[in-house]
């Protein structure tokens, strides 16, 4: 597969973007990357001249931007949506350097669809955000001023993708179809509806459980198959519970 067939599968996510000229910017910094393919979640201000001026050439990326509610919305049909993140995270996924999660990324994106995923200027991606991506990624920059704007950001991991999927070769062999983040997310709701129904979970006092499940199936690439017989699984476990008392 071409390196730009292989391109066309990455969104690029801004979530909850405050500034017009950032969205602009990283606009340009992915067309000189191959990239085209912008998601927004919830931005402060868009359309708006300041993008446009800001995007220089690349106003076809701004004007084919797809604008959604959540970051759930934008990461549907994704199988890998990689986070980018300053600093590590309690009970976060095992983290990747922006270099070797390009090259994640670039082996996935031969055969199904990714995401690269910025948050807002000031805060970043929250707690919540991030536990929906399954790479956490981080830009290893100078510890004693990690500060780094969001279009610079976009540029970086934008290029370190590019060279990924140049110099990935063919893709590797998998058994079955990835699933897709929405899919995975079902699966959580799943999970966390049969162990309330069992009482092995209260949602009154959730502690670590759900963030500590989600790490545990973070850490493999669930298939669409394996992804079917789990919530067959929690299916059967529940019907005794659904059964009417005599």
């Amino acid at each position: 597969m071409s390196a730009s067939a292989v391109l066309s599968r990455v969104r690029v996510v801004l979530t909850r973007p405050s500034h017009p000229g950032n969205i602009g910017s990283a606009a340009r910094a992915m067309k000189t990357m191959g990239l085209s393919r912008l998601y927004l979640v919830q931005p402060r201000a868009f359309p708006h001249p300041e993008a446009e001026a800001l995007a220089s050439g690349a106003t076809d990326v701004l004007a084919n931007a797809t604008l959604c509610e959540s970051l759930a919305d934008a990461l549907v049909g994704v199988t890998i949506a990689a986070a980018t993140t300053s600093r590590r995270r309690e009970l976060a996924l095992p983290m990747q350097w922006s270099r070797d999660a390009a090259r994640t990324l670039a082996s996935a994106a031969q055969q199904a669809e990714v995401a690269l995923v910025f948050g807002n200027e000031t805060y970043g991606l929250s707690n919540e955000e991030l536990a929906q991506c399954q790479l956490p990624v981080m830009i290893p920059a100078n510890p004693e001023y990690a500060s780094l704007n969001l279009a610079a950001a976009v540029q970086l991991l934008s290029y370190e993708l590019r060279m990924a999927i140049v110099d990935t070769g063919e893709a590797p062999y998998l058994e079955g179809e990835l699933a897709t983040v929405d899919e995975v997310e079902q699966m959580f709701g799943h999970f966390e509806r049969a162990m309330t129904t069992s009482g092995f979970f209260n949602p009154d006092n959730p502690k670590r459980l759900l963030p500590r499940l989600r790490r545990l199936f973070g850490r493999v690439r669930l298939e669409k198959d394996e992804v079917n017989i789990l919530r067959g699984m929690l299916g059967a476990f529940e019907a005794p519970w659904r059964k009417p008392k005599s």
